[in-house]
């Protein structure tokens, strides 16, 4: 099963950082200057490769860090105390059980030892709880009482404050470990650049690069490598890359992938293949992952028939297609209508003992209800279970998305319940696609039925979900019932947005209730929101229904006043109003000269001439 790591979605079964792939499994094991080649457990997932990377250091494998002092972790006994952590006084190392160096002495247990053994046992204690604040106060307290921080203890406050974003506390933690006399590893670095890197603070992730004290490892590039090419900076990965090796630290078959799929968006697979060639000539052998990306990109080209062939011939290479290979060829085979193709693809995955994921059959299912095949939609979900798949929600979406376009929503519904029946809970896309062909089919009173038992159902509403029914009330004229559900949406912590206000203002002026629509106007005004002419039209059709056209005529000054450029619409509400209070020569004779000066098109004047 794929599992897409939430940052933002990607094109499946490519290389990606938001994918992990759990479709093969192969043990990792780690040396000081290298990782291991086979990952296949991390196809399409290098961002939490890296992150795998750092934290198998840490449970076990053992690094030479070069001769640095500190104590083995001592465990204080009921009858007698052993040895202490204090990360770099005693000349005695040891590796501890997350791959740390502590040094150890068995002569030493005075008062001091004690007390600082203590201090990093609370300081542990605070981070493990998530008190990230009190654990900086507390550290900043033991640094100045002369006592050394754990690394451990330091290495998860800073990984703590760079999920929250706070990536200048995790640095000023590293300068306080760093001043305490403590020794961090590249593992603690990493952490911090990791985090800066997630953060979009690439500069300052190249500082810490710059002045680390341990000699930077694979993971410290690659990491760094990946956040460059992902915001299209490859000269400036090519330039890293170039500063990686003259410090003699040899690129893995993960830093290619990242520079090869860089390089194929960039400057297109030709490019990419003299990469290729250059990994291979330096004994770095390409895996799947890599092949993958190459494919990926032919099939981005245009290239279906040179993909497929390079499928084919992936086996001479020395690497075998997995189902990730497969997806990408048929999902291009499907958006370019190669239907048949794609079956005969499928067919030769399971000849070849390659089993089709849950991904593999929804991109059937997501081509046929395109094409509107909704029958054979159905008889490839029903499939599924044989093939050991179980259907998801992104299997039945399409199925009633597709319902939906053809209105038929007795069908989508009874599919709704089928999902909900086979352990497979709508998510909120799936409501949100009911709801909103419910309204469009003026089935106004069953999406609003359907809302109130999101909750119960374990789907909380989002903004676009109310804004749906709103609008879909507003339309029916039950501008009342929309006004409770914006009180409630509020009520929940969601922000009415442009369009929520929108759709209230145009029911609301349908309705005649124009000083209601005036008033929701001049609230969407103070969300500092540049109002289109769509939303002056809607005030001004109501004011006009109400025979107030002389307050139409100042909305419309109001309207030039905030730069907002009147359309043809806004001038034929005007003419059609005044026509609509019995004045019917005054109507024509602006018409005439709107006409005249170019602001209303003969063919709409003609228009609006018949209706007066």
């Amino acid at each position: 099963m794929d599992l897409i790591v939430p940052v933002s979605q990607t094109h499946e079964g490519f290389y990606s950082l938001k994918h992990v792939h759990r479709e093969s499994s192969v043990k990792t094991s780690l040396g000081t200057r290298a990782r291991a080649r086979d990952r296949s457990n991390f196809v399409l997932g290098y961002n939490t490769c890296i992150l795998a990377f750092s934290d198998a250091n840490r449970n076990g494998c053992k690094r030479i860090e070069g001769p640095r002092k500190h104590r083995r972790n001592q465990v204080f006994a009921t009858l007698k105390v052993d040895t202490f952590s204090s990360n770099g006084k005693l000349p005695h190392a040891e590796k501890n059980q997350h791959g740390h160096l502590s040094s150890g002495s068995h002569a030493s247990n005075s008062p001091s030892n004690i007390e600082e053994h203590e201090s990093n046992n609370h300081l542990r204690r605070l981070v493990r709880n998530g008190e990230l604040e009190d654990g900086f106060k507390f550290l900043e307290s033991m640094v100045y009482k002369g006592e050394i921080p754990d690394i451990i203890s330091c290495t998860s406050l800073i990984r703590g404050f760079c999920r929250i974003g706070k990536t200048r506390k995790a640095t000023r933690v590293m300068e306080i470990l760093e001043q305490s006399g403590a020794v961090p590893d590249v593992i603690t670095y990493n952490v911090l650049i990791s985090g800066y890197c997630k953060s979009g603070e690439i500069d300052n992730a190249l500082q810490v690069l710059d002045r680390m004290n341990v000699a930077p490892d694979v993971v410290t590039y690659n990491t760094i490598l990946r956040t460059l090419c992902d915001s299209g900076k490859l000269k400036q990965a090519m330039e890293v890359l170039d500063w990686q090796l003259q410090k003699e630290c040899y690129p893995d078959v993960i830093t290619y992938t990242i520079l090869i799929e860089a390089t194929c968006k960039e400057s297109g697979v030709g490019q990419a293949m003299k990469l290729v060639d250059e990994m291979r000539n330096k004994g770095c052998k390409p895996d799947v992952v890599t092949y993958n990306v190459l494919i990926n990109g032919i099939c981005k080209e245009g290239r279906l028939d040179e993909a497929i062939k390079f499928l084919n011939n992936m086996p001479s290479y020395g690497c075998q297609p997995n189902v990730i290979t497969h997806n990408i060829i048929l999902r291009s085979m499907c958006s370019t209508g190669r239907w048949m193709d794609a079956e005969k693809l499928l067919a030769d995955m399971l000849r070849k003992g390659c089993s089709p994921s849950v991904v593999t059959f929804n991109i059937l299912i997501n081509f046929l209800c395109r094409q509107g095949l909704l029958g054979r939609a159905i008889d490839v979900l029903e499939k599924m279970p044989k093939h050991g798949c179980t259907p998801n929600s992104l299997s039945y979406n399409p199925l009633l998305h597709g319902f939906c376009k053809e209105k038929k929503m007795d069908r989508a519904i009874e599919y709704l319940d089928i999902m909900v029946s086979r352990a497979c809970y709508p998510d909120i896309v799936t409501y949100n696609t009911l709801l909103t062909a419910l309204c469009k089919d003026g089935k106004v009173d069953v999406a609003v039925e359907i809302l109130n038992q999101l909750s119960s159902k374990g789907c909380s509403p989002v903004l676009i979900t109310y804004n749906t029914v709103i609008d879909g009330l507003s339309k029916v004229g039950k501008t009342d019932r929309a006004i409770k559900l914006l009180d409630e949406m509020r009520r929940k912590g969601l922000k009415p947005d442009i369009i929520t206000y929108s759709s209230l203002v145009s029911g609301l002026s349908r309705e005649g209730k124009v000083d209601k629509a005036i008033k929701f106007f001049h609230d969407l005004e103070g969300l500092g929101i540049r109002l289109s002419a769509i939303t002056y039209n809607s005030i001004m059709l109501g004011l006009c229904k109400a025979r107030q056209t002389d307050r139409a005529i100042d909305f419309l000054a109001y309207m030039i006043s905030k730069r907002c450029k009147p359309t043809e619409a806004t001038y034929t509400i005007l003419i059609e109003g005044i026509a609509y209070e019995g004045l019917a020569k005054e109507a024509l004779d602006l018409l005439n000269e709107l006409c005249s000066r170019g602001l209303v098109k003969k063919s709409s004047a003609e228009q609006v001439a018949v209706k007066m």
